[in-house]
């Protein structure tokens, strides 16, 4: 670690706990991790981001809170522990390889709290040395008593006001665990979906048949079934009943409340040819197909090739074998764009060759939707819309034909961090939160409407939560974490005991020093509500804890990922609305994009990790900070690339290089008020970019716009002068402006210019209207643009230019641009431009100079346009003042002229804020 960064640490140590105080607050949280692993760079941005907002609001003049606490409740741990004690070498080799756990901790991890502890202390660390202005008097775990006191306080409250539930709903299940998983509990297949099909029965002698469909409808068009010739089915007994499936299926059904034993094997072989029968389709034959899969669904499955493009493919690719060609499609279901037989009709049109085209999934799909959402079925089968009638069917199907519901998930298999396969079950005397709850939704939508989203499109997607969000299983029998108070069988699962743990960071470090057994109902109650008159804490301390409560709360922004909308930001929501007044609802929330490493999606699992710590070793914190701020913006997705990463290094050195060059600068020039303007430009664009969590594009402004005027302001100079004492000034600015995201650097250059303090606690820098200079940035960017077309002009030319004219557009070209530049419809402004006297008067001169001219009206950055219309720039004037910059630059002399007042061809060519350039 560098010298001034280990400096850096020992003086924020204290530097950033904050309390209560006589100012605005600003409290901002992130989802705080769960201490299984190192952390990787990932996880840094997770953390950086959200420490770059904390920093300027900080320099604003904000009382702010930024606190953390790691996650440990739920079976991760566990899971870990148990395939570390058995041996696992993968695992094993992931701690000891990837994470660099010593070997005698290693051997320690038998035990999931020593898990916890190892990483939550690298994690704390790791925190510090990237700079994070944490207040860490208020770390707490999900498993310490005090925690647990409030999620059972919490949960009381829950229940008495019957959002939690006893019932029976499908889940997630690994049977190795015994227990139900959520996402976070999850190696593989986090996204999964729990589906319900309907199992449409068919009949086979004495045996029933089912297959598992999303489309009980289309059964007026089955013409036959699939079955695999390779898999080996099984005869089972299913609540007394002969039914034959795959085994897999049989297996599923055992965990859905049904009562499955398994009596003998049937090859698939045995089925194909065979006559079934289903009283709404007649009797159908059994047809060969290797594409059918076992594990999904019943591993049967039932034809309608008038409607499924993997159904009339199958059966179009074995009747040109001469195979099974009397049977044909059966159209049931009409949809604009698509002819009788939509299947068809789609495999068709897009040129199939076979089933094994990859085009075929989305060809599936598209007929899918386009039936479901614009279909409708025949009259003789009850001429309802799809969508109506597939639950009609559905239901007649369960009333009369013995069908019975079967979940599974959506093509995706899901494995358990233990390494067990996760399947769905249903779960009885479970209990669950209630989301279904139509009134609980309606609240949180309204709280939805009030909050502040960032970015504002992710606002469908939690309407889209919300509306699909279902009963969620919120205990576990095994695991980590608070017992359920009223049934302390039940242990509350890891994503329902995090939801306003926000507002236990606001007391945490009160809550440290009261004994657990003093922490009842009733103190909640009144830290929170203000109600009762709890004994077991002294009224003056309750006093002291609620004034700190009322004092931050609500949240004004919580960070985290995208991923998680579907799950934790959107339980928070519900959490806050049933528990807290309105006055104390979330106010905002800032919705991160996910991280790659070297385009591929980061998994510690997979190993596609770059350690946060080596980051840190290899590059500098500040390094880091930078690229993971500037390489994209929060909500967007960033790519860790090293050598990306190696180039913002040389940016900060460049950033300390000039700094140390400028700070002893004296005297003064004419080219200080442009800078001194452009500074406050530099300002105001910053703070607009952080004020919208537009950290990158702040970074733009305060790092490389600072950086390209500083260069230009150089290049400006008379020969040999170094800078005048302006510098001095945007030093002391420009450390201030980069200080949030390089505080390591800052902190350094701070001291070295001779400021007393902290950097991290200076004011942000205000602008000084004073400074702001228009007509002087408005002539020094003439210059640049012309300049720059200059260059591009002389990279065209293979001689040595011996000379440079430059002809600035006559007065009546520049109030031909105010005019168009005014204009709401450019198509018509030649016709505006010709009502004016003087205009009409140079007839086609006029026409073509306005076509030009609106061409570079439409071309020029819109503000910039703006201030051309308004502004009386004396551009001859401005060239000539820059004659003398001009000719060293280009090393040739250099002539000014109106080009209204030249005979030269290529004068009539000149624009305004464009003059017209000749290279002799």
């Amino acid at each position: 670690m560098r010298s001034n960064e280990r400096e850096c640490i020992i003086r924020w140590e204290h530097a950033f706990e904050a309390d209560p105080a006589e100012k605005e607050k600003y409290y901002l949280t992130v989802a705080y991790p769960y201490p299984s692993g190192a952390m990787h760079v990932g996880h840094g941005r997770t953390y950086i981001v959200p420490d770059v907002i904390a920093r300027y609001q900080r320099m604003k003049g904000r009382q702010v809170l930024f606190p953390m606490a790691f996650h440990v409740t739920g079976t991760p741990v566990i899971g870990i522990s148990k395939r570390i004690a058995n041996g696992d070498e993968q695992t094993i080799g992931l701690y000891r390889d990837l994470y660099r756990v010593p070997q005698d901790i290693l051997d320690r991890f038998i035990n999931p709290m020593e898990i916890v502890r190892y990483f939550s202390e690298e994690y704390m660390r790791v925190m510090q040395k990237s700079g994070l202005s944490i207040d860490w008097r208020r770390r707490f775990i999900t498993v310490d008593p005090q925690y647990s006191r409030f999620i059972e306080w919490q949960y009381g409250h829950l229940h008495e006001d019957k959002h939690v539930v006893k019932g029976a709903h499908p889940v997630k299940y690994c049977p190795q665990c015994e227990n139900p998983v959520g996402d976070h509990d999850l190696l593989e297949g986090d996204k999964a979906e729990i589906i319900k099909f309907t199992l449409v029965v068919f009949q086979w002698g004495d045996a029933r048949i089912p297959c598992a469909t999303l489309r009980p409808e289309t059964i007026y068009g089955v013409t036959n079934l699939w079955v695999n010739p390779a898999t080996t089915y099984v005869r089972a007994t299913i609540d007394g009943e002969k039914w034959i499936l795959s085994a897999e299926a049989a297996g599923k059904l055992a965990l859905q409340d049904h009562e499955v034993l398994v009596t003998e094997k049937i090859p698939g072989t045995a089925l194909i040819d065979q006559t079934v029968a289903h009283p709404l389709c007649g009797e159908i034959t059994v047809l060969p197909a290797t594409f059918v899969d076992p594990d999904m669904g019943t591993g049967i499955v039932m034809s309608v090739p008038a409607h499924a493009p993997f159904d009339y493919i199958a059966l179009r690719d074995l009747q040109q074998q001469g195979r099974y060609t009397s049977i044909q499609p059966v159209p049931l279901i009409s949809v604009d764009g698509y002819g009788e037989i939509p299947a068809k009709d789609a495999v068709e049109r897009a040129g199939i060759r076979d089933q094994n085209d990859p085009a075929m999934e989305a060809l599936t799909q598209e007929i899918y939707s386009a039936e479901f959402s614009r279909g409708k079925v025949f009259e003789k089968y009850g001429g309802k819309p799809v969508r109506e009638a597939r639950d009609d069917v559905a239901a007649l199907m369960l009333e009369r034909y013995g069908s019975i519901p079967m979940y599974d998930f959506d093509n995706r298999q899901v494995i358990c961090r233990c390494g067990g396969r996760v399947y769905v079950k249903i779960l009885h005397d479970q209990w669950f939160l209630e989301y279904s709850d139509p009134c609980w939704k309606e609240q949180v939508k309204t709280q939805l409407e009030e909050m502040a989203l960032v970015p504002p499109e992710v606002r469908n997607e939690f309407d889209r939560t919300v509306d699909w969000l279902k009963d969620w299983a919120c205990t576990r029998r095994v695991g980590l974490g608070t017992k359920l108070p009223w049934d302390p069988a039940w242990i509350i699962e890891p994503l329902s005991d995090s939801t306003i743990y926000m507002a236990y960071y606001t007391i945490a470090h009160h809550l440290k020093a009261i004994p657990p057994e003093n922490l009842t109902p009733e103190v909640f109650d009144y830290i929170f509500f203000g109600e009762g008159s709890p004994t077991t804490v002294e009224r003056e301390t309750l006093d002291a804890i609620r004034n700190e409560f009322l004092y931050w709360y609500p949240y004004d922004y919580r960070f985290s990922a995208k991923d998680l909308i579907s799950n934790h930001l959107t339980f928070q929501l519900f959490h806050h609305r049933a528990i807290f007044p309105p006055e104390l609802q979330p106010k905002g929330m800032v919705v991160f994009g996910m991280g790659l490493l070297n385009g591929a999606k980061m998994s510690s699992s997979k190993g596609n990790v770059y350690l946060l710590e080596d980051a840190l070793e290899e590059f500098g914190a500040d390094t880091v900070r930078m690229f993971l701020v500037g390489s994209a913006e929060p909500w967007q997705d960033f790519d860790w690339r090293n050598e990306l990463v190696s180039s913002t290094r040389k940016q900060i050195e460049r950033f300390w290089n000039m700094v140390g060059e400028a700070r002893q600068a004296e005297g003064a020039y004419a080219i200080d008020a442009w800078l001194a303007s452009r500074l406050q430009h530099r300002i105001m664009s910053t703070t607009a970019a952080f004020d919208s969590f537009q950290t990158r594009q702040a970074l733009q402004e305060a790092f490389f716009g600072v950086e390209a005027d500083l260069k230009w302001y150089r290049r400006r100079l008379p020969e040999g002068a170094s800078g005048g004492a302006v510098l001095q000034d945007l030093c002391r600015t420009w450390v201030r402006l980069l200080s949030p995201f390089i505080p390591f650097t800052c902190e350094a250059l701070w001291s070295d210019l001779g400021e007393s303090g902290m950097v991290s606690f200076a004011p942000w820098p205000e602008v000084d209207e004073a400074q702001v200079n228009p007509e002087v940035e408005l002539a020094e960017e003439l210059l640049e643009r012309t300049v720059e077309d200059i260059e591009s002009i002389l990279k065209l030319i293979p001689m040595e230019p011996k000379g440079i004219s430059l002809f600035v557009a006559p007065a009546w070209k520049h109030e031909a641009f105010r005019i168009i530049a005014a204009s709401t419809d450019k198509t018509r402004v030649v016709r505006e431009i010709m009502q004016n006297e003087e205009m009409r008067k140079r007839g086609r001169e006029a026409t073509d100079a306005t076509k030009q001219i609106t061409k570079l009206v439409l071309k020029l950055p819109p503000d910039l346009v703006k201030q051309l219309q308004v502004a009386s720039l004396d551009e001859q004037a401005v060239l000539e003042g820059a004659r003398s910059f001009l000719e060293h630059e280009f090393g040739v002399p250099v002539t000014i002229q109106d080009a209204g007042e030249s005979t030269h061809p290529k004068a009539s060519g000149a624009l305004p804020f464009k003059p017209a350039i000749v290279i002799e």
